[in-house]
Parts: C-alpha cells; sequence; structure tokens
C-alpha cells in the first residue's frame, strides 16, 4: 500500500483532505492508498444527513468549529487534533468485502500494540466494547474510499456539544453516555500521538508518494465544491409525507413530495451509506403513482442494494408504504 503524503506541515481544513481523497482516486494509478490527517476542531455530518438535525449550530458557531458535509452516508462526527483520521482508497469494488477487511486490518494493527480491538457492528472499531473509530465509505467512478475517525485523546465533551441539540439536559446525557460507550487510544498505549501515526503508517504501508504543488493545486480547485453552499446545506425538497425506519442499513427517513396521489419530489435522508447513484432511483419514482403495486413495478429490475447498503427492495418498500 502507498501512503500518500503531503510536501509541507501547513494546517488545512477538513475539506482540503476529502478532496485530496478524490484526487487520488481519480489521478493516481495505484491498487491500494493511505493517508492520515488531522484538522483544527470540527463537525462532519453525512451526504444524506440535514445539518440542521445533526449539529449543535449554536454552541459549534460560539467555538469557532467548522462544518463540513462530506460525501460518504453515515453519521455526524466530531474531530480536532486529538483525534486522527484515516483514509483508505482501493480499486477494489466489492463495498461489503472492501469496508469489512479494511477495518480488520485497522483492527489487526491496534491489537499488535497489545489493543483488544475488534471490527464491530456496522461500521466501528471497538476497544473492550467501546468505540474507538467509526468509518463510512463511497464509490467513485474509478475507486472506493473508506475513510473514518481514530479517537486519540479527543475531548469527548466537545464531542458531545458539538452534535446534540441545545439541551444541557440532553447534552449532560450524552457525555455520560458517550463516556460508556467511547474511549481514547491514550488510555490504552503509552505512546505519543506522532509515535502512534509512526507505527500505522509502518506497518500499513510500504512506500510512499508525496504530492507535488501542482497535484494540491488541483486538489483546491476539487475542494471548491465541498465548500459551496449549496452542497454543504444540501437540496431539502417540500415534502408532505415522511416514512422513518432503522434498521441493518441505518437510519432511513424517506421523504415525499405527493401530489394528488402522484410522488412529485423525493428524498431519503439518514445515516445510511451510499453505494451509487441515489438520483437515478430518485428519477425512477418521480411522477410515479403512490401505490405500492405501481412502484414494485417501476423497480422490477432494480437492486436496491446496488444503491443503499445493506437495504433490499422488500425492506425499502415496506418503508415506503408503511402505514401511520
Amino acid at each position: 500500500m502507498i501512503y500518500i503524503a503531503l510536501p509541507d506541515d501547513k494546517v488545512r481544513r477538513l475539506s482540503f483532505y476529502l478532496s485530496m481523497e478524490e484526487y487520488i482516486a481519480r489521478y493516481i494509478d495505484a491498487d491500494e492508498c493511505f493517508f492520515m490527517w488531522q484538522v483544527n476542531p470540527t463537525v462532519i455530518f453525512g451526504r444524506n444527513q440535514l445539518m440542521e438535525n445533526e449539529v449543535n449550530l449554536e454552541y459549534v458557531r460560539a467555538n469557532g468549529i467548522e462544518t463540513y458535509r462530506r460525501k460518504s452516508g453515515g453519521g455526524c462526527v466530531y474531530a480536532d487534533f486529538s483525534n486522527i483520521m484515516f483514509s483508505y482508497i482501493t480499486k477494489d469494488r466489492n463495498v461489503s468485502f472492501t469496508f469489512l477487511s479494511y477495518l480488520q486490518r485497522v483492527a489487526l494493527i491496534l491489537q499488535k500494540l497489545g489493543i483488544n480491538a475488534i471490527a464491530s457492528g456496522r461500521n466501528d472499531i471497538t476497544v473492550d466494547e467501546k468505540k474507538v473509530s467509526g468509518n463510512a465509505f463511497y464509490r467513485t467512478p474509478e475507486k472506493s474510499i473508506v475513510h473514518g475517525t481514530m479517537l486519540f485523546n479527543t475531548d469527548l465533551e466537545k464531542l458531545v456539544m458539538s452534535i446534540t441539540p441545545n439541551d444541557k439536559k440532553l447534552i449532560t446525557k450524552g457525555v455520560e453516555s458517550v463516556r460508556k460507550r467511547v474511549t481514547n487510544l491514550s488510555e490504552y498505549i503509552d505512546l505519543s500521538i506522532d509515535e502512534f501515526k509512526n507505527f500505522v503508517r509502518t506497518n500499513l504501508c510500504d512506500s510512499e508518494r508525496v504530492l507535488t504543488v501542482e497535484e494540491i493545486a488541483k486538489i483546491e480547485e476539487i475542494e471548491k465544491e465541498y465548500l459551496s453552499e449549496e452542497f454543504i446545506f444540501g437540496n431539502n425538497p417540500r415534502y408532505t409525507l415522511v416514512k422513518h425506519s432503522y434498521g441493518d442499513a441505518g437510519e432511513i427517513q424517506i421523504r415525499l413530495e405527493i401530489k394528488n396521489g402522484v410522488i412529485k419530489d423525493i428524498n431519503i435522508v439518514g445515516d445510511y451509506f451510499l453505494v451509487g447513484d441515489i438520483d437515478t432511483l430518485f428519477k425512477m419514482l418521480r411522477n410515479v403513482q403512490y401505490e405500492r403495486a405501481v412502484v414494485e413495478d417501476i423497480l422490477k429490475d432494480v437492486k436496491i442494494e446496488d444503491y443503499i447498503f445493506n437495504l433490499d427492495k422488500t425492506r425499502f418498500l415496506d418503508i415506503l408504504f408503511q402505514e401511520g
């Protein structure tokens, strides 16, 4: 695996590193690439999430915490310089295999340090049943990208306050709950954060490629999309009907604009993982009668799991047409 390095130690915005992933996927012809990065206090919410539902906007604005949207699914994440972000880019297109095998490789590295780490649940790495890493993925036309947190010595109170509604009782309960479910690696190893990063790099990568000044300029061009208001705030159509569920695919909230029994618009928000171009699915369902038999016929040759990870057609239809 190739480690992709920057030619300087400049502190960059989180949006730059997301763009760096895209650049590597598009232009660097390698089977596997990896890099680590750290940012100033930042909240990152998933591609399909509504920012106002996930971020304590009053708190983050008052405390100078930056906010960005990413192109992968999953939930809202807080990061700072005491948290390390991992980015993995691969040619492998098998989502289930890629995701699980990568998490297991990272867990194995932690095990080499004597840490009781395992790949757990939908997208986590846990230590003694406490979450230390949360991950998400998405596919570009060229490659698959997996990225996630590695909590080293993160301030868990700031983490909770940044992503919890501005209610003191909820925040207090949230901090108590997070301390029971989440942990920092610094509690398990006697290494500095830089020593830990060197250990990961040595055990995961066998070569290095340093990006050029010209490549950094191209990354900054890609970054402009991440900084646009349209991308950050998203496009949330009017809706007259909301169907909500939580299961193996994560949180699924289908929002529908129905007129005269016809689906005029549709959006799906939540912390699910995208594996395909969901706009293609939406186009199939617009201007279609809101009846199960009609939609089922439209989707007869469609695999929903090609768009949303771990969601099959029957379950999708059950959510779309659930009563109440």
